[in-house]
């Protein structure tokens, strides 16, 4: 049979342009998953930076994790989630907290525990993938960002900083931000994000949006402008305040309120546009295509094919 040329002449409406309203009615009813990690010692606003992106009280110590805010002796992971639902549309969103990251005395491999629950969400995943009787619908628990906090010193990268995103950025999408900005000016915070750019390039550190996933060429031109942005120099706030009749989220400060949704005065709005309005679905897209395939590939091979990973989980994974 002969194959139709490319942009061939319609002899009337078929009705394919239905398909993205077919396909958006669908995930409309079945909502979405979306699980971000929070990495960086204690008092960085990392709580309250989430609260702030998702607009509610997302954080586990908005919901309702008892006891006071002692730090741990080792690092610990806690999951926490919330449906939001917004013009009809809902996600469960998961929050990842890793409270003792980088608190203690020695900080050797703090990043294990980290690394090791991100590969049993992928494990999990594989498992269920590999059931006879697979569920409609897996549930998805992979962490599809982790959010690195970089400590405002406005010199350089800690060594404990490197470490870690080296050894997980293989394994995950890692969007690095400099919390509370606002403790820098103008100036150190440019010299700033531009010595931690320069770091992270010389330790061969690739964070997201990877060079390497670019799909094309309008891609790799939307996605270099983000990445000569970051790190994204950031203030979290849930706090309001009147400024010119208005209410806005900020801090207040001797001098004045530090506005967290204005470009002038940090770079919210610019992380929040990219990791929730622009990147969202391909975090998750990265996530799935490139590093649980990754994971998939390496356990199929150690295995010699599937049949470790037994079909009705009777058996545990050798990993």
């Amino acid at each position: 049979p002969t194959v139709p040329r490319a942009g061939s002449t319609l002899l009337g409406y078929i009705g394919i342009d239905t398909i993205i309203e077919q396909m958006r009615k669908k995930t409309m009813k079945a909502g979405f998953d979306f699980n971000i990690m929070i990495v960086g010692h204690s008092g960085l606003g990392k709580s309250t930076l989430v609260n702030t992106l998702f607009k509610s009280q997302v954080s586990r110590w908005s919901s309702g994790w008892g006891g006071e805010h002692k730090i741990p002796k080792t690092v610990e992971i806690k999951a926490v989630s919330h449906v939001i639902e917004e013009g009809g549309v809902k996600m469960k969103l998961t929050v990842i907290d890793t409270p003792g990251f980088g608190d203690q005395i020695n900080n050797e491999n703090c990043w294990d525990p980290i690394s090791k629950y991100i590969n049993e969400q992928y494990e999990k995943f594989l498992k269920e993938e590999v059931n006879i009787a697979r569920k409609k619908r897996i549930p998805d628990t992979r962490v599809h960002c982790c959010l690195y906090f970089i400590s405002p010193t406005g010199h350089s990268l800690r060594q404990l900083d490197i470490e870690f995103m080296k050894h997980l950025s293989r394994v995950v999408n890692i969007i690095p931000v400099i919390a509370k900005s606002d403790t820098m000016t103008p100036d150190e915070k440019n010299e700033f994000k531009h010595r931690v750019r320069k770091e992270l390039e010389t330790h061969g550190i690739e964070y997201y949006p990877q060079n390497e996933f670019d799909d094309d060429m309008e891609d790799k031109n939307e996605n270099d402008k983000i990445r000569e942005a970051m790190p994204f120099a950031v203030v979290g706030s849930d706090k309001e305040f009147q400024v010119n009749g208005k209410r806005v989220l900020g801090r207040k400060t001797a001098w004045g309120v530090v506005e967290v949704e204005n470009p002038n005065h940090c770079e919210f709005a610019l992380l929040r546009d990219f990791l929730i309005r622009s990147h969202l679905q391909d975090l998750k897209e990265v996530t799935h295509n490139i590093h649980y395939e990754t994971y998939r590939a390496r356990r199929l091979n150690d295995n010699g094919g599937l049949h470790p990973i037994s079909a009705n989980n009777t058996q545990e994974s050798n990993l």
